[in-house]
Parts: structure tokens; sequence; C-alpha cells
């Protein structure tokens, strides 16, 4: 090998090696962790009153977060994805201690996460928001309620859309009364060929061929 070869070779070793490391440093010591998964204990429990009852519609607060996480690796690194929005609208309407239907819809645009350059592809290869612009779930069958207080968990069956693609799905949903307020908390995964969701992986990055989407919906009773 020519001195000239060597110097290419160890020149471009040494290019990968120094990428490498700033992507392991900016990882890890920069970007700092991903955002802890969505879960009841985010929130703080407050008093409930036994006089106050279930029956009515109620409305997604502010509160709400609605998002995904997916694995991916930057340079042989691992990190973990993570987008979100709070712009979630709909209804849930409650019967005494059964939820008789859920219609909920996520506003795909406004998801972020801590990258512009992977919410940009988010946007626009992955989820193409100007022809899906949102997100649905539809409640399939009624949910009845555990009388017990605290949180329960409760199956339930529905309708995701998901990129223009509809399919039913059922997910484990943990939920409380918190007080003046519904919280329900879950994850759905999601395997993207099966939605029409084109592979994430873009440039340097690769990813899984599935991720989780997660939800915390924070209910208020409509006036």
């Amino acid at each position: 090998m020519s001195r000239t070869l060597k110097l290419v070779v160890g020149a471009v070793v040494g290019l990968v090696v120094l990428v490498s490391a700033g992507t392991f440093v900016y990882i890890h010591f920069i970007d700092g962790d991903a955002p802890k998964r969505l879960s009841l204990s985010t929130t703080a429990t407050t008093a409930v009153s036994s006089d106050d009852p279930l029956d009515g519609t109620w409305r997604p607060t502010s509160a709400s977060q609605v998002g995904y996480r997916v694995k991916e690796v930057l340079f042989g690194q691992d990190n973990e994805a993570v987008g979100r929005t709070n712009k979630v609208s709909g209804t849930m309407v409650m019967t005494g201690t059964t939820v008789t239907s859920v219609d909920l819809t996520v506003d795909m645009a406004s998801v972020t996460s801590d990258q512009s350059r992977r919410d940009n592809q988010f946007r626009g290869r992955i989820m193409d928001v100007s022809s899906f612009p949102t997100a649905t779930f539809k409640l399939a069958k009624p949910i009845q309620l555990p009388t017990a207080s605290g949180a329960v968990t409760v199956p339930a069956s529905g309708d995701l859309t998901l990129r223009g693609t509809s399919k039913p799905v059922t997910v484990d949903l943990k939920a409380r009364r918190n007080g003046s307020h519904i919280e329900v908390n879950g994850t759905i995964p999601i395997t993207f060929d099966e939605w029409g969701i084109p592979s994430p992986s873009f440039g340097p990055v690769t990813t899984q061929d599935h991720g989780e989407l997660e939800l915390l919906v924070v209910f208020a009773k409509a006036a």
C-alpha cells in the first residue's frame, strides 16, 4: 500500500471515529435523554368529590399529550426519538360508570420533537400532514369502568386512523379520576408498513420498522 493511500485510509478511519465519538457525546451529554414515557404519575392527584357525577360529555384539555416513540441509530449510536403534541380535540361521553363513546382527533402538523430536521421529515415524507392533517380514534364499543376508586386498567377497542389508513386496535388503558378531570393513559404499538407509513430512516439515521403511539388524555367536563 502506497504512503498516499495509507494516509487517505487513515484519514477516513479517523473521520469515522471522530464522527462516532462526536455523535456519542452529542446524544449522551448534550442532547440528553429522551422524555420519560407518558403515565398517570406525571400529574398530581387531587381529591375527588363523590357528589360530582360522571354523566355527560368530557373534552380533552391542553394538559393532554399524544405522540410517538421510535428507536433510532445515528452513526452507530442508539437513540430514542420522541415527538408529541397537546393539540387533541374531541369528546368522551359517559353514562354513569360506562364510557359510551370516544371520538378523538390529533393535529399531526403540531407534533414536535427536539430536532427540527426530524420534524420536517415527520410532517413531510413520513406522515404527509398536508394530505393527512389529523389522526383519529373512535371507540368501537362501550367501556364499563370498575366502581373501585383510584387508577383502573380497562381494555378499549376502537378504530385508529393514521396517515389515511384505518385499522381496528385494542389497547389497555389506565384511567383515574383526578379532581375535576379524568385522565387516560396508554400505548399502542405501530408497525409502520401496516399503516402505509414510509420508513422513518433518513440520511445517517436508521430506525426500527415499528414504534409506539403514546397518549395521556386529560378530560374536563364540558360546560
